[in-house]
C-alpha cells in the first residue's frame, strides 16, 4: 500500500469522480483508475461500486475510507512537523484579509509577530468577497482571514476569530424620503443597490444579499461603496465598523428592508492543509484566537 494510492482514493471520495481526482492531483484519469485498481487488488477488496455514473463507496470502502483518512491526516501532520524542523524564518508572510474585518482586531497580533521576527516582511492585502480564499488556494497567500463562504473545507484548517454585522444603510436624505417603516422589496428595487466587485475574479463577485430584479451599481471596494451611498446615489450593506460613526452623526441611517436583514458573518483564520507553515506563520496561527 502506497501513499499515492491513498491520496488517489481520498481524492475520488472527496471530489466524487475519477475525473475530479485526476484534476486535483494533476494526473490523467487513466492513471488514477490504474492506481485504484492496484490498491483494490492488493487489498483484495472492492472499494468502489461502479454501477452508476459516479463511483460510490462499497460497505468495505466506507470502513477503509475512515481509516485511510486518519492515516493521511497523521502523514500530513508528520510532513508539517518535518518542514517546521527544517524551516528558517520566512522572508515574507502573506496575509489576505477580508475587508469586512476591522483591522484593529488583527494589528496588535501582527505587531507582536513583527517584533519577534523582524527579518520577515509582513505583506497584508485587503480583499473583497471571495478574494482572500482565491489568493490562499492559488498559493498567493499563506493565510486568509475571511468567512467560510466558498471554502473547500476538506482542504483547509480553520480557527474562528470574530463576528461582524453588515447592515443596509442609506444617506439621511434618502432615508427621510423612504420613511421609517419597513421597506418592501418593490420599493427598493427601483433604487440602485450598491454592491462590491470581488477581487478573486468574476466568479467571486457579490452573490449574497442581492435583491432580485433590482437596479445595481458595482464599485471596487467598501470605501467607494460608502462614498456613493453618502452621495445619495443608492443604498447597500456595509460592515458596522465602517459606519458606526456615520450612524451616530446621522449622515447614514440603517434601513429595514424586506429580504435584507442585518447579516452576522463569522470570520475565520484559514490555512491550507497541504502547505507546511514556517515558524513565523506557525507563531501567528497560534496567537489568533476567538476574540482576536
Amino acid at each position: 500500500m502506497k501513499h499515492e494510492q491513498l491520496l488517489a482514493f481520498e481524492a475520488i471520495v472527496t471530489t466524487g469522480t475519477f475525473r475530479g481526482a485526476a484534476e486535483r492531483l494533476n494526473k490523467s484519469q487513466s492513471a488514477i483508475s490504474h492506481t485504484i485498481r492496484q490498491l483494490e487488488e492488493e487489498l483484495e477488496l472492492t472499494l468502489f461500486s461502479r454501477d452508476s455514473y459516479r463511483p460510490s463507496l462499497t460497505a468495505e470502502g466506507q470502513v477503509f475510507f475512515r481509516e485511510a483518512s486518519r492515516v493521511l491526516a497523521q502523514m500530513r501532520e508528520l510532513g508539517a512537523t518535518a518542514a517546521r524542523l527544517r524551516a528558517r524564518e520566512e522572508p515574507e508572510l502573506r496575509l489576505a484579509v477580508t475587508a469586512t474585518l476591522p483591522l484593529g482586531h488583527l494589528l496588535s497580533v501582527l505587531a507582536e509577530i513583527g517584533q519577534e521576527f523582524p527579518a520577515t516582511h509582513l505583506r497584508l492585502s485587503t480583499e473583497m468577497m471571495g478574494g482572500p480564499i482565491a489568493r490562499l488556494m492559488e498559493g498567493r497567500a499563506d493565510l486568509a482571514i475571511a468567512t467560510l463562504d466558498g471554502v473547500p473545507v476538506d482542504e483547509v484548517e480553520t480557527r474562528r476569530l470574530t463576528e461582524v454585522t453588515i447592515r443596509p444603510v442609506a444617506c439621511l436624505e434618502m432615508a427621510a424620503r423612504l420613511g421609517p417603516d419597513a421597506l418592501p422589496m418593490s420599493v427598493m428595487q427601483s433604487i440602485p443597490q450598491i454592491i462590491v466587485a470581488g477581487t478573486g475574479g468574476p466568479e467571486d463577485n457579490q452573490s449574497r444579499d442581492l435583491l432580485p430584479g433590482g437596479r445595481k451599481w458595482t464599485v471596487s471596494d467598501f470605501a467607494a461603496k460608502k462614498q456613493v451611498i453618502l452621495a445619495g446615489q443608492g443604498w447597500g450593506g456595509l460592515p458596522d465598523h465602517l459606519i458606526c460613526s456615520d450612524i451616530l452623526e446621522g449622515t447614514l441611517v440603517p434601513l429595514v428592508v424586506e429580504g435584507f436583514p442585518p447579516r452576522r458573518s463569522e470570520i475565520f483564520a484559514i490555512r491550507r492543509r497541504d502547505q507546511a507553515p514556517g515558524p513565523v506563520a506557525t507563531a501567528l496561527w497560534s496567537r489568533l484566537e476567538d476574540g482576536t
